[in-house]
């Protein structure tokens, strides 16, 4: 499955995947020069062995729920979120961090290996997807979720919605439809 998804990222490395898709996904985030290279499996060895060394990280019997958080400790500036299952549809992990820069993982359960997902909606083949509860959706605007709002409108539940080049907030107890971009507010 993974190699006729275009929004995952394909980790050919035999051993340390996870180590080596965290490796991928920072570069990736942060628009890094390195990213095409670490993607093609150029440069990206040392980085590894550099980040098993310092963390202390042991990946010699794969990468299970217990790696993932000691990962989730040293990435504090970091999200990390694994997902699974033949469509993406499953979560395997959800790191307890609250931030905007979310490592976003598949981890491939029949050949036990991890990969990159570089665009959520392209893996889960939705238009919207909502970080509060992982869930992908075709329309955005009939989305609700029981997930706390963010800091930009405290005083309503609203929740913010992964949409490639725009956010969209869903303010469900107004019924209003609030889009932060060049779109006009509907009612």
């Amino acid at each position: 499955m993974v190699h006729l998804k275009r929004s995952i990222v394909e980790v050919k490395a035999k051993e340390n995947c996870l180590a080596h898709a965290l490796i991928i996904s920072i570069p990736k985030l942060t628009n890094d020069s390195d990213y095409i290279a670490f993607r093609k499996g150029c440069k990206i060895r040392r980085v590894v062995d550099h980040l098993l060394a310092t963390t202390g990280i042991v990946l010699s019997n794969g990468g299970g729920i217990a790696e993932l958080i000691s990962f989730q400790e040293c990435f504090k500036e970091y999200k990390i979120v694994v997902f699974g299952g033949l469509g993406c549809e499953e979560i395997v992990f959800d790191g307890q961090m609250e931030s905007e820069k979310r490592i976003n993982l598949f981890y491939d359960d029949v050949k036990h290996h991890f990969h990159v997902i570089s665009s959520v909606t392209g893996a889960l083949s939705r238009k919207y997807f909502c970080k509060g509860c992982n869930k992908g959706y075709e329309s955005g605007v009939t989305h609700r979720c029981k997930e706390s709002c963010s800091d930009l409108c405290q005083s309503h539940h609203v929740h913010t919605l992964m949409f490639e080049s725009r956010a969209r907030h869903v303010i469900d107890s107004l019924e209003v439809v609030h889009v932060l971009s060049d779109i006009r507010l509907t009612r």
